[in-house]
């Protein structure tokens, strides 16, 4: 069927269109994006709430040549298109096709590579002042930013360093009351009382030196494009304040807007979810958040602190029922982990909940704030290791190589669901130190992990498996595909099987039993090779083993690409066929 868009491969072809003709586009595009999502999978409702603004920012500015960055690029599904890559978009999100983010490598059209929030307005800042100083002055630079994410504190670092300059930046605010959740704080209030257009009120951006336009409606054409045509022609710093329906276009994701941030596969007609979860296995967030509710109900001493991610760890509920004792703090990685050690001098016990990936961006803190001074604050490391085709923005490959040399740190990997949920049990009842629990995204593979509470030994490795002449040392929920791997090897009766357990510290009473016992080892790990578990045990080898050998499986020095965890997996060499062929490999050279 034709459509309006088979006339557009690039934004200057929408630029040779009238201002009439883009109502058709946007409803062209918006079908478009709901067409693709529905098979492919990936972040719904930000790019069809932002479909007009889409088509106005390209129609009325010279990109590439005045530069675009979308924050975060969860809304950037209708860029891609309009930027030349329409067929490229059929692939979204699968190995080797085009990214969920904007990403330098993959077009001009994105000056900036996106995936985690707040980044927009300072790399913006940084290309406007490049410009100056080069002599450019034509250019306009442009960044999109939520309201969620302008919350965060590095966007007010940016805003308060642009305020300073002359650079030639414009950035529009997208306020749409959501992140993937409910956008929260006093910033969200202070949008919240600005409804009525026009009403400008100075008291937030203007004291900055940066000047303020709007709220507009950002889903009307007619009302954008002319101030955008207006803004334009002014200089320096300024911003528009849009207001935008996450969703926009399909009543299902304006309706429900949590669900709909990323469906997975749906009807593109109803927008009815066509789901296909492993029947009675539960996700790792639902471990943690169904064990915490029991926790908490035992334990008032625990508190909760999530930054902006209550629903995708599997604590919306455990928030309902404990809203005194549980807060979203925002995009505010670093006043998260903070405000966990502030709690923790006072002789409470904070569960920081946070993605791997995120964790990465309060480090400082977590250093200075939390180990350097020996606090009890218990890290659930959520989304560690492969988490699939989000691809590498988000991927949760580094927090061992990064946590492992910390002094004080605990860093806990448990082998499954029941160990997960005995884990959390243990810890609550008392933390030597600050002390962090990695599990993956997903599935877990036991039926029967809701058992009664019981302590179990953390610091200790556990042997699942006895053989003889090669060990498999497997790291936190590798070890399914581990066990499976042995069974299917070609000599599976002198193979064993350890679950590491503690990452640090390392149980070395385990260690010398291995190295008594075989000649060489396996250490498979869900993480870097670099700083990772495998170096350690063969640095400790070498101190005190210096006749076991050690191989190691697991990430090489890159960054993974997306792709489907079992696609990723397997071309890692992390899946069970890989984990075989390497344990029959080891056994070829050992003869």
């Amino acid at each position: 069927m034709q459509s309006v868009l088979d006339q557009i491969q690039s934004p200057l072809d929408l630029r040779h269109r009238s201002k009439e003709e883009l109502p058709a586009i946007a409803k062209a595009l918006r079908e478009e994006i709901i067409e693709v999502v529905a098979q492919r999978e990936g972040h719904l409702g930000a790019s069809l709430g932002v479909v007009e603004l889409t088509l106005a920012l390209h129609y009325v500015f010279n990109t590439p040549q005045d530069i675009l960055v979308w924050d975060v690029g969860h809304q950037a599904y209708g860029h891609k298109i309009i930027s030349g890559r329409r067929k490229a978009f059929q692939h979204l999100r699968e190995k080797g096709g085009l990214s969920g983010f904007p990403k330098r490598e993959e077009s001009e059209y994105d000056p900036f590579g996106t995936g985690h929030s707040s980044t927009s307005l300072s790399a913006v800042t940084g290309m406007a002042l490049a410009s100056l100083y080069q002599g450019d002055l034509s250019r306009n630079h442009i960044a999109v930013i939520g309201d969620a994410s302008i919350a965060s504190g590095m966007a007010f670092e940016a805003l308060n360093h642009l305020g300073t300059t002359q650079a030639n930046v414009l950035i529009v605010l997208n306020d749409n009351a959501m992140g993937i959740d409910p956008s929260v704080g006093a910033l969200k209030e202070f949008f919240a009382r600005e409804k009525t257009k026009h009403n400008r009120n100075p008291n937030l951006f203007e004291p900055l030196n940066i000047a303020y336009t709007g709220p507009i409606d950002g889903n009307d054409l007619g009302v954008l494009v002319p101030q955008l045509e207006a803004l334009k022609k002014m200089k320096g710093p300024r911003i528009l304040h849009i207001r935008t329906t996450k969703g926009k276009g399909l009543e299902e994701a304006e309706k429900n807007q949590i669900l709909f941030h990323a469906p997975g596969k749906f009807d593109p007609l109803t927008g009815k979810l066509n789901r296909n979860p492993k029947k009675g296995y539960a996700k790792f967030q639902q471990v943690v958040g169904e064990s915490l509710e029991e926790l908490f109900a035992q334990n008032p001493a625990l508190m909760c602190i999530t930054p902006a991610m209550p629903t995708g760890s599997g604590i919306k509920s455990l928030m309902e029922h404990y809203p005194d004792r549980c807060i979203d703090v925002g995009i505010a990685e670093q006043h998260a982990v903070t405000l966990a050690a502030g709690m923790a001098t006072q002789g409470l016990l904070p569960l920081c909940i946070i993605y791997s990936t995120f964790l990465q961006r309060a480090y400082d803190q977590v250093i200075h704030d939390v180990a350097l001074q020996n606090l009890k604050v218990l890290f659930l490391i959520d989304r560690a290791g492969i988490v699939g085709q989000d691809g590498p923005t988000h991927h949760g490959l580094f927090d061992i190589a990064f946590l492992r040399t910390l002094p004080n740190a605990t860093l806990l990997a448990p082998r499954d669901e029941w160990t997960l949920r005995q884990t959390l049990y243990t810890l609550q009842k008392g933390l030597d130190g600050p002390t962090f629990v990695r599990y993956p995204r997903g599935y877990g593979s036991h039926l029967d992990w809701k058992q009664a509470f019981s302590s179990i030994a953390v610091l200790k490795g556990e042997e699942l498996k006895s053989g003889s002449t090669l060990a498999v040392i497997s790291v936190g929920t590798r070890a399914t595909a581990v066990e499976k791997a042995i069974a299917q090897c070609a000599q599976p009766q002198q193979v064993g099987h350890y679950a590491l357990g503690p990452i640090k510290p390392l149980d070395t009473q385990q260690l010398f039993a291995i190295a008594k016992k075989y000649k060489q080892v396996l250490v498979v790990e869900e993480g870097m090779l670099a700083g990772g578990v495998g170096q350690e045990i063969v640095y400790w080898a070498s101190l005190n083993a210096r006749q076991l050998k050690v191989s190691c499986l697991g990430v090489k020095d890159q960054f993974v690409p997306h792709g489907t965890t079992e696609e990723l997996f397997a071309e890692l060499g992390l899946d069970t066929d890989g984990i075989r062929k390497k344990i029959n490999s080891l056994f070829d050279a050992i003869g």
